[in-house]
Order: structure tokens, then C-alpha cells, then sequence
């Protein structure tokens, strides 16, 4: 079982920035394929972005690609979302989730563990 706990959300003026973290219990981040979604109203859940477990290699969206970073730090078993740059078409409830087997995948049907999620708002 992995537990997963977002946190970090908020309301920011388009342009800003927002950091969002990620903490994992039950099982390492380390072991673990670590991916963000999220999930504006009226829309399916999409990729974001992921890191991997080994290496680690990350991974984006191309709506997101050069603005937003993941990254891991595997003593605080935590995974972070950095997002600059922000759009008012990032607004939408952002989710971390834990595949524990395999590869990255952009298919949130792969993910077998999901936090609550949090809700980030940028104002135009």
C-alpha cells in the first residue's frame, strides 16, 4: 500500500509561480514510477509529467514542457511539481500518483495509487 498526500496548491496570477509536493508513505518514491495529473473541470484527467525510478528520467506533457519541473528527493520520500510560468489553462485539481511496476506511462490507468489532489487556480 502507498498513501500519498499532495500539498502546495493555490491561487496565483498568470506569469507566477507554484511549487506543489507530494508525500509518499508506505513505500519509497524510490520504487516507484512518480507522476503528476490533473483535472480541470468538465475535462478527462490528463499527464502532466513523471519521473522514473531509476536514473531518474522525467517525463512531460508538451502543454507544460519547459515550464514545469518533477523532481525526487528519495530521503524525504517525496516527489515534487515546480510550475513557472503559469497559465490561466493550467487551473485544474493537480493529482500525484505511484505505479510501482515497470515503466513511465502518460496512461492514468496505470497508476495504481492516487493522492486526494490539490487545487491550483491562476488568475488571468
Amino acid at each position: 500500500q502507498v498513501r500519498l498526500v499532495e500539498s502546495g496548491g493555490g491561487l496565483v496570477q498568470a506569469g507566477g509561480s507554484l511549487g506543489l509536493s507530494c508525500a509518499a508513505s508506505g513505500r519509497t518514491v524510490s520504487s516507484a514510477v512518480m507522476a503528476w495529473f490533473r483535472q480541470a473541470p468538465g475535462k478527462a484527467r490528463e499527464f502532466v509529467a513523471a519521473i522514473s525510478r531509476s536514473l531518474p528520467r522525467t517525463y512531460y506533457a508538451d502543454s507544460v514542457k519547459g515550464r514545469f519541473t518533477i523532481s525526487r528527493d528519495n530521503a524525504k520520500n517525496t516527489v515534487y511539481l515546480q510550475m513557472n510560468s503559469l497559465k490561466s489553462e493550467d487551473t485544474a485539481l493537480y493529482y500525484c500518483a505511484a505505479d510501482l511496476g515497470g515503466f513511465w506511462s502518460p496512461d492514468r490507468a496505470k497508476y495504481e495509487y492516487w493522492g486526494q489532489g490539490t487545487q491550483v487556480t491562476v488568475s488571468s
